[in-house]
């Protein structure tokens, strides 16, 4: 890809309005992912078990209605719709530090504004990832999602430690108030995109028929199904891990909280490294390979993550995290832009909703089971058994399809039809 390519997105004042958004939205947000469950240990006293229900409780929303997620989006114009998302989902954050301000603040208005949250970000997130391709255009789609998953990682990294700096400043509550005020932003730049989606008038209006076509198109489909497959399970135990990953650090290691928030930020620097590297990678060695094989090399050093201790040990925690991420960046850069291509716009937002109904609706058992195991088992051995479990994911994507490819299928479907269906002259 030459140099004028890679810079054409920067001269796309709708994609950069877009990009902006999301970036400030993102800060917010990796505040809120460290100062929420330190609210729940620090401030509120949580038990094991109420703090790995808190993170569940951020992701029952994709069980509920993740599937009629999808055929809403489809049927919707996709721009208002995240902004209302985003206007609902300041209102529930923001609610936090305001209860917190009369002395009202409880755990179950914590695990309320969680699942509010939740289901305005099932909405943000299936039309998220079906408007970008109707903002962009098709060759700029990997270039896209890799700008986006890069500021996504560096405000990780900024906003955990800016989270972890904000409790010690203030009482942990308060420090909510960026990420209320992050979501306002990310809707503001979405009112200032010039762009205009055409009125959606789907061929039929029945819920449940529509749903079965995004379920059935990516059952069908042996890369759908492998990459929906994989990442649950890598969901589904890696969650189980990072719902306890601060009462880990604080309760087990011993580390101040400052500190976590820190920590946390630091270890995100894997994934920025792996949004840089995903596509050298992949022209290098194959996308396809740059998925399973990647996958397969740095999924086992999450294992030195259990073997973290004070002082010169959170070198364990840092390197297991950082070649974590690095692997699962590749991933979700490699796969976001094959994805987008892949599926016709028509049904993207059901095909998304489907993928993100499988993987995502595996987060809360992961984070519930993580809670119950740090209860019964103790954490640090807990933290042995839901690592060793995140090792699965590779081994699926490893004896799939994929591993008898150099590259994921660069095809457009047929028009009219639905996901996978190469051109046949």
């Amino acid at each position: 890809m030459t140099g004028r390519t890679r810079g054409r997105l920067l001269r796309h004042r709708d994609f950069v309005k877009f990009w902006t958004g999301q970036t400030v939205s993102d800060l917010g947000t990796s505040v809120t992912g460290v100062v929420l469950p330190l609210v729940a240990v620090v401030y509120l006293q949580a038990t094991p078990f109420e703090v790995g229900a808190l993170a569940a409780v951020e992701w029952v929303p994709w069980l509920l209605i993740g599937l009629p997620a999808g055929v809403w989006v489809d049927r919707s114009r996709r721009r208002p719709l995240m902004m209302w998302c985003d206007l609902v989902r300041a209102a529930a954050i923001g609610s936090l530090p305001v209860a917190a301000a009369f002395g009202t603040l409880y755990l179950a208005h914590l695990y309320l504004a969680a699942v509010v949250t939740g289901i305005a970000t099932v909405l943000f997130q299936v039309g998220y990832q079906a408007y970008l391709p109707s903002l962009i255009p098709t060759d700029d789609l990997a270039e896209g999602n890799a700008k986006l998953q890069g500021s996504q990682t560096v405000m990780q990294v900024g906003g955990s430690g800016l989270g972890g700096l904000l409790v010690q400043v203030f009482r942990a509550p308060f420090a909510l108030i960026a990420d209320a005020a992050s979501y306002v932003v990310s809707a503001i730049s979405l009112a200032l995109i010039t762009h205009r989606e055409p009125p959606r008038e789907p061929a039929e209006r029945n819920l449940r028929r529509e749903m079965a076509d995004g379920a059935r198109y990516v059952r069908a489909d042996p890369l759908l199904r492998v990459m929906t497959i994989a990442p649950a399970l890598a969901n589904f135990f890696f969650t189980g891990f990072s719902g306890i990953e601060v009462l880990f650090l604080v309760r087990s290691v011993h580390l101040e909280p400052g500190y976590v928030g820190l920590l946390v930020g630091v270890v995100a620097l894997g994934a920025v490294l792996g949004a840089a590297v995903a596509r050298p990678v992949g022209r290098r060695f194959g996308t396809s390979r740059a998925v399973w094989l990647g996958s397969l090399i740095t999924t086992p050093f999450g294992l030195l993550i259990a073997l973290t201790t004070r002082g010169p040990g959170i070198a364990f925690f840092v390197v297991g995290n950082v070649v974590l991420f690095a692997g699962i960046l590749v991933y979700n850069v490699t796969i976001g832009a094959f994805r987008q291509a892949y599926c016709a716009p028509e049904i993207l937002g059901r095909v998304v909703a489907t993928m993100r109904f499988v993987l995502f609706g595996a987060i809360p058992v992961g984070a519930l089971l993580g809670g119950a195991l740090a209860s019964w088992i103790g954490i640090r051995e807990a933290v042995w058994v839901l690592l060793a479990g995140n090792m699965s994911s590779a081994v699926v994507l490893a004896v799939s399809p994929l591993r008898r490819m150099r590259d994921l299928p660069d095809v457009a479907p047929v028009p009219g039809t639905a996901c996978g269906v190469p051109h046949t002259g």
